[in-house]
């Protein structure tokens, strides 16, 4: 496909010269940290504020200065220009200038105002030393804090306990106590010599910055809706893909449950549903590009934070891929830590067991019974035979080879006597006296027994005043619950910035990682499904071979013998279990990201009109190449009858954002301006080439010239891409009112040329009105800021690259000619998909312990994307088009309060809820789409379930009632009850969804000491589940297949009152809304328990700091139903899928 975008030539020597700045960057960042005790500083300053150039030292050399704004605001500006001087060379000039005096004590300077004047001779005050200790409002001890006396040089620092001591002070002086984050104190002496001392929060100073779109952004000046996770609270959980460790961490998000297979991720939507067909998942951004590999290629201990972007002005600066919210991962950087290159080695050890437990089936003398019911009622119901004659006659059949359960000449009893003597035909009850010759639960049988995971992670971390690095590797290698699966990983990563100019800053990171998997990609009711076949089979059924007294059968060799089932009625000729070992599916891919940039700063009076400007170019490229091979052997499975199968192949991908970004920030006075604008291209280009071969000579060769027959061979190129301009301004005044707004346009290649670009925008404004001077006196509110904004997202995400595109199949061949047909109808219409989001919102911070963030969202999705159906007549089921408009609204709330708070006992508890509702409201020119036992319909919820309505089991007969409301004409009339299945079609009903009424988490985060432990916890209240596994267990319909416990509360007699029908193979019976179980569910997902030895203890060894830790993840789930998983899905469905695994771990972390 030929994509038209005028910036398509121009990146090209753009994108060379970006990667040669880089390399060089890369070059001189490593000349750069050779020099890192080497610390000093280029300035140049003309008439400046002495404020300002503190805090020019303090950006380029990493020091603290402490002062008292009164003493500092009264001095002259400064002049001078200095190249290269040292830290106490550019003191000496401002104390020359100004009559400033400094003390140093490491990092920390104390500033103050030298007069002789100010201070008495000796000869006529007195001296004194005063001791005291300094601590915040909760009563803990602030380590660090800056005690001085006014107008002298004389200071220190407070200790670990918050203690101090002042020596030659005079007696009548005052001392001032400061602290980054704190309100500074003035206290005068008055002969007083011990003093204690307690500073109050800054919430300003203390204000989290978040990342966002295209920059950071204080959280209480922030208009939109965002979310930071950080990095402890991550690394708590033991996963391989982050995406597993966000659920329970934002209020908003769903998750689902994730497979088990090692290495898997999980799934997430952000505020419900953004569509219908179209993608419903984030947008993920790594380092501030948009990332394309796979997740589970990212350590999870090289990330820093992670960023959650709810609404339009979070996250409408991404446009077209924003629709369904961001996810934002910033990886760790580089920086000294006390002037020291920072080591830190951690090691993770942990077994894996079931976190969902095993549906509740039949034993052996269980299933013995139901079968044979199962005969009589077919014999009593279907054929008219007497009750007492179909007893004796369901045991000859039950013990046939036709239709009979137990094989040739009863091989599959597992009972130690024959069928005649072990069922009572009159009772249907099985001979007490009976015993078992043999037990085998395939589901045992498949799983490895605490399966070990074990990971490795070393990490450095430093630099200098200029530059700064982090550089990491790690190992991962995690055994799958299934045997023969596994993941495997090994990955590294470089993070590099520096400061080369005063003007120009660069940096790049670069990471790869390799990842190998053996997996089954087996699904559905496929034999080499395992987590079908081993769900279906009935008890008597064993896994290996018997001899005739129940004792196992061993080859030459001595090894147990698979059974094949010949004889088998269910899944015959087959061994699932058997496959594991003789069948091979595994996946190789190497994975690069890289980001590197550019930014040119004029922060300095020195470029005059020019201060404030910024430009920075970013590239940011991520490349993977999978090889996949795919084996099935000669003997048994699925490809026996074609002497065994082998697939190969290869995949190739490449995508790169470049963007230029413009932006001006200055404050003038009260007044503050930030404003952005750019360009960004992205591009992706997808090569694909497999090819499938048949034929062996015998088992156990993996390559494609080893086979005889070329079954299919096939190639693919696939290209996307978009070009966009965007721009955001934020305003400010008095860092009280915040105002902002954006505006992007994307081009996307997905569509045609007249329904290309899409405009996107948002508005959104905050008012901080704890900072209003009508607030001056309330002490207990230490923050209070309302917020809204309004916004509008795009979604190109439809499924195809092409999807507005007539395309033909070309593989129709005939013999030597060519063939083709026509597959997909054109649509140029096609156009963006667009969310219009309304956020409205509330932050407060209350008494310093309590803090609630609330927000009302409405989120209305027009010009849905739909495959809409379209008569089969035509050739075609369905064709893509824009059909309609959904809403999403609802409230989310997050509340956290420290319930205890002092030296000794720290406790966090911070809770989670979300309620949300859907709704379609137009849907084109049709009402209404059916889809299998789902309806989307106008003024119901997405995936509604629709079907007919139980109306109990007939007392009588045992036959499963049901309400209709139409005849066998199809005309309507009064609701009447029938056991017709045939009039069930017309009667349906909408009857629930899967949306949950509340979902969210609690969380419990408690210190003593040196002991930490966290609890973290999820729960949904409401909403429904069709399990489909659940219901094929109540009605059998195949012989050989398991009942779940809850069959044995089966109708059995005339006059028997209860829910479930009487048993019968191969009844006809429908699905009803009494197959819907309720979907809430309370689980505990990860619990950590962590000690850190005492830093006396550490400082002895020569390290910084040691922690043993141990964590559980997935430790339990309740829900209704023993076996079911509430978090399979978004619909409330479920399948024959790899259970998701419970990890117990034991871990160290040691900083040297």
């Amino acid at each position: 496909m030929k994509i038209n975008f005028t910036m398509k030539k121009r990146s090209k020597f753009i994108i060379r010269l970006m990667i040669l700045i880089g390399v060089l960057c890369h070059t001189s960042n490593i000349c750069m940290a050779q020099n890192s005790k080497l610390t000093t500083i280029t300035l140049r300053v003309k008439n400046e504020a002495i404020e300002n150039v503190f805090k020019e030292i303090e950006k380029n050399g990493k020091y603290n200065f402490f002062y008292d704004p009164l003493v500092i605001n009264k001095v002259n500006p400064v002049t001078f220009d200095v190249k290269n001087a040292s830290l106490q060379e550019i003191l000496k000039i401002i104390e020359k200038q100004t009559g400033l005096s400094f003390q140093q004590r490491d990092n920390t300077i104390s500033v103050t105002k030298k007069k002789e004047s100010d201070i008495p001779a000796t000869k006529t005050q007195n001296i004194i030393q005063i001791k005291g200790n300094i601590k915040d409002k909760k009563g803990e001890p602030i380590i660090g804090a800056s005690i001085r006396v006014k107008n002298s040089d004389i200071g220190t620092i407070s200790d670990i306990d918050g203690n101090f001591t002042l020596s030659k002070v005079p007696e009548n002086s005052i001392i001032i106590a400061s602290y980054v984050g704190y309100n500074s104190e003035e206290l005068p002496i008055k002969n007083k010599k011990n003093f204690q001392i307690i500073l109050s929060e800054n919430t300003e100073e203390l204000d989290e910055v978040v990342v966002v779109a295209y920059g950071t952004a204080k959280k209480s000046s922030f208009t939109g809706s965002a979310e930071v996770i950080k990095h402890d609270r991550i690394e708590k959980r033991i996963v391989a893909d982050v995406s597993k460790a966000i659920e329970g961490t934002v209020a908003g998000v769903q998750s689902t449950s994730g497979s088990g297979q090692p290495g898997s991720g999980a799934s997430m939507i952000i505020r419900g549903f953004g569509s219908i067909s179209a993608a419903n998942t984030p947008l993920y951004v790594v380092d501030g590009v948009p990332f394309d590999g796979t997740l589970n290629s990212i350590n999870t201990n090289d990330i820093e934070s992670i960023t959650v972007l709810k609404d339009a002005s979070a996250g409408a600066l991404y446009g077209s891929r924003g629709a369904n919210g961001v996810v934002m991962i910033t990886t760790k950087r580089g920086g000294l830590e006390n002037d020291k290159i920072s080591v830190n080695l951690k090691a993770n050890w942990g077994i894996a067991s079931r976190a969902i437990p095993k549906y509740e089936t039949v034993n052996e003398a269980e299933y013995m019974e139901l079968a044979f019911e199962a005969y009589k009622n077919e014999l009593i119901y279907t054929e008219g035979l007497d009750p007492a004659q179909a007893g004796i006659q369901a045991i000859e059949v039950m013990g046939g080879i036709a239709k009979g359960v137990l094989g040739y000449r009863e091989e599959y009893n597992p009972f130690d006597m024959p069928l005649a003597q072990l069922i009572d035909p009159y009772t249907g009850k099985v001979n007490p006296n009976a015993k078992l010759k043999y037990h085998e639960d395939w589901k045992d049988e498949l799983s490895n027994k605490n399966p070990l995971r074990q990971e490795y992670q070393l990490s450095v971390a430093g630099g200098s005043s200029k530059t700064n690095y982090m550089v990491s590797m790690g190992y991962l290698d995690e055994v799958g619950l299934l045997k023969t699966t596994e993941f495997e990983r090994y990955s590294g990563r470089v993070n590099v910035d520096t400061q080369a100019k005063d003007w120009l800053k660069m940096g790049m990171n670069a990471s790869f990682s390799q990842t190998t998997s053996n997996y089954n990609s087996a699904s559905g009711s496929e034999v080499s499904n395992l987590w079908y076949t081993s769900q279906i089979m009935a008890p008597i059924y064993p896994v290996y071979e018997h001899n005739a007294d129940g004792s196992l059968k061993l080859d030459a060799n001595g090894n147990k013998i698979f059974d094949y089932g010949v004889n088998r009625i269910a899944l015959s000729n087959s061994n699932a279990i058997a496959l594991l070992y003789d069948d091979k599916e595994k996946s190789t891919k190497d994975n690069l990201s890289a980001r590197t940039y550019v930014e040119l700063v004029a922060n300095d009076d020195k470029y005059g009109f020019l201060k404030g400007f910024s430009f920075t170019a970013n590239l940011g490229l991520d490349y993977f190449n999978t090889h996949e091979m795919s084996y099935q052997n000669p003997y048994t499975g699925n490809a026996a009858t074609i002497s065994g199968s082998l697939t190969k192949a290869a995949q190739r991908q490449l995508s790169y954002t470049f963007n230029q970004l413009l932006t001006y920030k200055r404050d003038f006075g009260l007044h503050g301006f930030d404003i952005l604008v750019g360009h960004e291209f992205y591009q992706l280009k997808q090569e694909y080439l497999a090819a499938q071969k048949t034929g062996f000579p015998f088992g156990g060769l993996y390559e494609l010239a080893a086979a005889a027959n070329l079954a299919a061979a096939s190639s693919q190129t696939d290209k996307y891409a978009i070009e966009s301009y965007l721009s955001r301004a934020n305003y400010n005044y008095a860092q009280r009112y915040y105002v902002s707004a954006s505006f992007r346009t994307d081009g996307s290649s997905r569509f045609y040329k007249t329904s290309r670009w899409g405009k996107f925008w948002s508005l959104g404004a905050s008012w901080r009105i704890s900072e209003e001077p009508f607030m001056a006196g309330v002490d207990w509110i230490n923050n209070l800021t309302f917020k809204a904004s309004f916004g509008s997202q795009g979604n190109d995400n439809i499924g195809s690259y092409y999807a507005y595109q007539s395309l033909y199949n070309m593989g129709l061949t005939n013999a030597i000619y060519n063939g083709a047909a026509i597959n997909s109808l054109e649509n140029r219409d096609l156009r963006w998909e667009k969310n219009e989001n309304l956020n409205i919102g509330i932050e407060a911070r209350l008494f310093n312990c309590f803090s609630l963030t609330a927000e009302f969202f409405n989120k209305h999705t027009k010009d849905l994307l739909l495959n809409m159906p379209k008569a089969t007549s035509t050739g075609f089921n369905a064709y893509p088009a824009n059909v309609g408009s959904m809403r999403n609204r609802g409230v989310d709330i997050t509340a956290s309060i420290n319930i205890f708070n002092n030296r000794n006992f720290r406790w966090t508890l911070t809770a989670m809820g979300s309620h949300i509702r859907n709704k379609i409201l137009k849907l084109a020119d049709k009402p209404e789409i059916i889809s299998g036992s789902n309806i989307f319909r106008e003024g119901e919820a997405v995936n509604s379930f629709y079907l007919p309505i139980s109306a109990g089991v007939d007392p009588l007969t045992g036959n499963q009632l049901y309400w209709v409301n139409h005849d066998e004409n199809n005309n309507l009339v009064e609701r009447y009850k029938t056991d017709d299945v045939t009039l069930t079609a017309n009667s349906r009903e909408v009857v629930g969804n899967r949306i949950p009424d509340l979902y969210g988490s609690i969380t419990n985060d408690l210190a003593f000491k040196g002991f930490d432990l966290s609890i973290l916890t999820t729960y949904s209240i409401g909403g429904e589940m069709l399990d489909g596994i659940y219901s094929s267990m109540m009605n059998v319909g195949y012989k050989g297949y398991v009942w779940h416990k809850n069959a044995l509360r089966r109708w059995q007699k005339p006059g028997d009152i209860t829910d479930v029908p009487k048993i019968m193979w191969d009844q006809q019976i429908r699905t009803t809304d009494q197959n819907l179980i309720d979907a809430s569910y309370f689980a505990i997902k990860n619990i950590t328990l962590g000690y850190t030895l005492p830093k006396k203890w550490t400082d002895k060894m020569k390290m910084q700091k040691i922690r043993f830790y141990a964590s559980g993840d997935n430790l339990a789930l309740f829900s209704h139903l023993k076996g079911m998983d509430p978090q399979y899905n978004f619909t409330g469905t479920v399948g024959y899928t790899y259970t998701p695994s419970r990890t117990i771990s034991f871990g160290i972390d040691i900083n040297f």
